[in-house]
């Protein structure tokens, strides 16, 4: 804040955006400090370039005003983004009851013995987009820590990239679906078990099968060979 005998200025610098082919606005705000009737000017030192508006008027006792400055939009960026433009606010103590409309140039006049306040504020250039901060610890855009991550995951075994890809969903499933994922499941499970409960029975209507099939072959096997048994002796006692 610039302090004057009349005024208070802030900020003490006119700070622009800047970027190219666009207009950029900063404000100032003049509060005066005295119990009068305070009229103000701002010049420039180069008028085409900027608007301001107000550029007179009168602040009332113990009040404030705001001037809004607009840069013109500006087709290339000055070297190393320095500004040498410069502005002059110069206020004194009017009449009582002077409004904007009343402001003379022979108001700010020094030849009749008044007391003029001038300040001198300098222009800024400010990058419109300014880059946002590096997170501490990166290194270029990474840290150790990801690149390790980055490791780890390539070394993963499919089964455990099977296992984390059929959690996570689980993990993030609401309380309605894993009810019913549930149910689903538990359906399954009895379907399953009814199957092997048929398989079994199968089975064993199978392997009994096989068994009278052996039994029978056994019987009939049992009776060639008594019967081929009773041809020979009864053969060899025909020959004795």
């Amino acid at each position: 804040m610039t302090t004057g005998e009349f005024i208070n200025i802030y900020p003490t610098e006119l700070k622009f955006p800047f970027e190219l082919r666009k207009q950029s606005s900063c404000s100032l705000q003049l509060s005066n400090k005295t119990d009068q009737y305070i009229a103000f000017k701002v010049k420039t030192t180069n008028p085409k370039k900027y608007c301001v508006r107000p550029n007179a008027g009168v602040v009332l006792p113990g009040s404030s005003c705001n001037v809004t400055v607009t840069m013109q939009a500006q087709k290339e960026a000055p070297p190393d983004m320095q500004c040498k433009d410069k502005f002059l606010i110069q206020s004194a103590i009017a009449p009582s009851g002077t409004t904007n409309k009343d402001i003379t140039p022979e108001i700010f006049n020094k030849e009749d013995g008044k007391i003029i306040d001038e300040f001198k504020l300098r222009v800024v250039f400010v990058p419109a987009n300014p880059p946002s901060p590096v997170p501490e610890g990166s290194d270029e855009g990474c840290s150790p820590r990801t690149s390790v991550t980055e490791d780890e995951s390539k070394s993963s075994s499919l089964p455990e990239v099977v296992s984390r890809s059929l959690e996570e969903p689980k993990a993030k499933s609401s309380p309605s679906e894993a009810w019913s994922l549930i149910s689903r499941l538990t359906e399954e499970k009895a379907s399953a078990l009814q199957q092997n409960q048929k398989l079994r029975q199968e089975l064993e209507l199978v392997r009994k099968e096989i068994s009278k099939s052996n039994s029978s072959g056994f019987s009939m096997l049992f009776i060639v060979l008594i019967g081929l048994i009773g041809l020979l002796v009864g053969y060899l006692i025909k020959k004795t």
